[in-house]
């Protein structure tokens, strides 16, 4: 029986949506989560009677046929890149963008990857890296006989040293900007990579026009709003519920077939 076939894909499909949205929730106080959203499309369907067909010699056709949709399939689980809560810390070298853009970090590899979560520290030889340890953008090295350490919005990364009251510049640090945020593939850890779909990454300063300014001593939250992740797994569940039933019926109505006599 169909029903028993599409009533799988349907359980299949709604079990991959619990998954999606239990990892939201999971990550509900990550700093710098973008929440994601699975996305389906029905199955090829089998046509029982083509629309447009001739219905007889006399050149009528058939107005609307009769098409058995198979089933549903996931089409792609996407990512809502909008902007997360900004929370305040008491770290001078925290970073939280306020609109769009991607921090660069280069990896042991060498490769660059992207992050929207600005929680860093420092290294042994005073780089700005991140909670693990990574290189962050070009690469700005703080003096140790630093006393203060200010970034402004434009990303200009000034010092002040012991027995002096001026400011010096050590550096400028950078937001990368892409054409489909969407195709950024995610590595773990807070860090993506670009990929063909996402496109080429566009390199520029912080508050330029098309990039977001950073805040110093912020980071930016993870953008799950609960109540509408805790809605929709309650519909997800309903939706694997009836689909569950499906098969039971279809079940119950193959046991009334082999029973007939």
């Amino acid at each position: 029986m169909r029903s028993l076939d599409i009533a799988s894909t349907g359980m299949q499909a709604q079990q991959t949506n619990v998954d999606v949205i239990s990892n939201n929730i999971a990550n509900m106080t990550t700093t710098g989560y973008k929440r994601q959203r699975a996305e389906f499309q029905d199955l090829i369907y089998q046509n029982m009677r083509r629309m447009g067909a001739d219905s007889s010699d006399a050149g009528t056709v058939v107005p609307s046929g009769a098409q058995l949709g198979l089933g549903v399939k996931t089409s792609s689980i996407s990512r809502i890149n909008e902007q997360g809560t900004l929370q305040q810390t008491s770290n001078s070298l925290d970073l939280a963008i306020q609109g769009n853009g991607w921090i660069p970090v280069t990896l042991p590899s060498g490769d660059t990857a992207y992050t929207r979560d600005g929680t860093f520290g420092l290294s042994a030889s005073g780089q700005i890296v991140t909670a693990d340890g990574y290189t962050v953008g070009p690469g700005i090295t703080i003096p140790t006989n630093a006393t203060s350490v200010t970034i402004d919005a434009s990303g200009d990364v000034q010092v002040e040293t012991a027995g002096s009251t001026i400011s010096t510049t050590v550096g400028q640090l950078q937001l990368a900007a892409f054409p489909n945020e969407a195709g950024l593939s995610a590595m773990g850890s807070n860090l993506f990579q670009s990929t063909t779909a996402s496109g080429a990454a566009v390199l520029g300063a912080p508050s330029a026009d098309g990039y977001g300014s950073l805040m110093q001593g912020y980071v930016e939250g993870s953008n799950v709003n609960v109540v509408t992740e805790i809605t929709n797994l309650i519909t997800a569940q309903r939706a694997y519920q009836m689909n569950s039933q499906v098969v039971t019926a279809a079940d119950q109505m193959l046991q009334t077939l082999t029973t007939l006599k």
